[in-house]
């Protein structure tokens, strides 16, 4: 830190030991909310993992699902099953992880003409077991990348708040304690100065006094 900013008074000391003080409690808790992030960072990339193995066993019995059927109902009764289905809507909200707000999304459906009375009663059975499972399969794919998503944004705030205490750690509170250390340098050589000029006077107020004697 250039010693042109430096003012060494004692006022200046008292000052910048309260922002040494004050910047490693800033480090500390930096450091806290980091290691906290990291811990959700990974609970949620072992969640996604499972849903993700999950998801490609949910997959492919889907796809034997619909390939029933299609051989039991006839692919002309799929479509028209299909066509009376609605297209499903994404919400969209905001949840705070751990001083990172995130993306919630939550599937929403629809009301058709496809109740789940009318399925049970009006829709074959073949059909409905597809329906089911690919909404189940959908709802997982929903809920991946809800939480992909707070995995990028949970590291982005990792790397930030590293940033943040790096500078802290390895640059504001050393300049800090060099401002401190050179403004003691500089008092106590302003106080041997004084020290060493009252020697001098008294010295010659003693020989002044000798001499009027």
């Amino acid at each position: 830190m250039p010693q042109i900013d430096i003012k060494p008074t004692r006022i200046e000391l008292i000052r910048t030991k309260r922002r040494i003080k004050l910047a490693k409690r800033g480090l500390d808790l930096l450091k806290m909310k980091r290691s906290a992030i990291v811990m959700e960072f990974f609970k949620i990339s072992r969640s996604v993992k499972g849903l993700r193995e999950n998801l490609r066993a949910e997959i492919g019995e889907a796809m034997e699902t619909l390939r029933i059927a299609e051989i039991v109902s006839g692919t002309m009764e799929l479509e028209r099953i299909a066509y009376m289905s609605s297209n499903p809507m994404v919400d969209i909200d905001l949840k705070n992880v751990m001083g990172v707000r995130i993306p919630e999304l939550s599937p929403e459906y629809n009301q058709t003409i496809l109740s789940r009375v009318y399925k049970a009663s009006s829709v074959p059975t073949a059909i409905n077991d597809a329906m089911n499972i690919f909404e189940k399969v959908y709802n997982q794919i929903i809920e991946i990348a809800e939480k992909e998503n707070s995995m990028r944004k949970l590291l982005h705030e990792i790397e930030k708040t590293k940033r943040r205490s790096n500078a802290l750690e390895n640059i504001m509170i050393p300049q800090l304690n060099s401002q401190a250390k050179l403004i003691r340098m500089r008092l106590e050589e302003i106080e041997r100065d004084m020290f060493t000029t009252l020697k001098i006077v008294k010295r010659k107020i003693t020989r002044k006094g000798d001499v009027n004697q």
